[in-house]
């Protein structure tokens, strides 16, 4: 430790936790868990896109869609085709793919915008959102049965990491040349 209760920073070459791997809240710990409820959730999306003949890629985008409102990054702005291309990480060619499967099995329609008709901003229809809403609901129910084994401010704890990991994530994506998440890196 440097100065009071303050961690030294780690050495480069050795564990960045500095913590044995059995310790429960060291890095380890958290990246197998996070990896663990990550392949859950894409299990669960893949089964929905499968049900409902969408590929994976289309539920990401979905995703995306629905959560356009919550992006501090948009200024409460709608998804734009662009916007989703940037956020997918995907070619123009390969969004305007998605977004017409989307579109033909009525999950998003197009809309453009009043003030400049050549924005398209993408909407998650109502009856699409109560399709993924009934699909979803067993994994609600779990999210709250889990969130119920918790006080509020246990809660307002994993709020906190949760939307710290989510920014610096962001960070990751932002950083990188090609908008591919890896922070920049290149495999030298």
């Amino acid at each position: 430790m440097s100065g009071r209760d303050t961690p030294s920073a780690p050495v480069p070459d050795e564990d960045p936790t500095g913590l044995p791997d059995e310790d429960p809240t060291g890095l380890q710990s958290f990246a197998v868990l996070l990896r663990r409820m990550n392949g859950e959730f894409n299990r669960i999306a893949q089964e929905f896109a499968q049900a409902h003949g969408l590929h994976l890629t289309d539920v990401q985008a979905l995703i995306a869609i629905l959560d356009a409102d919550a992006d501090a990054d948009a200024a409460d702005e709608p998804m734009t085709p662009g916007r989703l291309r940037r956020q997918l990480n995907l070619t123009s060619g390969a969004v305007t793919a998605c977004i017409d499967r989307l579109e033909k099995t009525g999950h998003i329609r197009r809309v453009r915008a009043v003030d400049d008709r050549r924005v398209v901003h993408l909407h998650y229809e109502e009856a699409a959102k109560r399709l993924a809403r009934d699909y979803f609901r067993p994994l609600a129910r779990g999210t709250e049965n889990a969130r119920g084994r918790f006080s509020r401010e246990e809660l307002a704890v994993v709020v906190r990491f949760l939307s710290e990991v989510n920014g610096e994530l962001a960070l990751l994506r932002h950083e990188s040349p090609e908008g591919g998440g890896h922070g920049g890196a290149t495999g030298a």
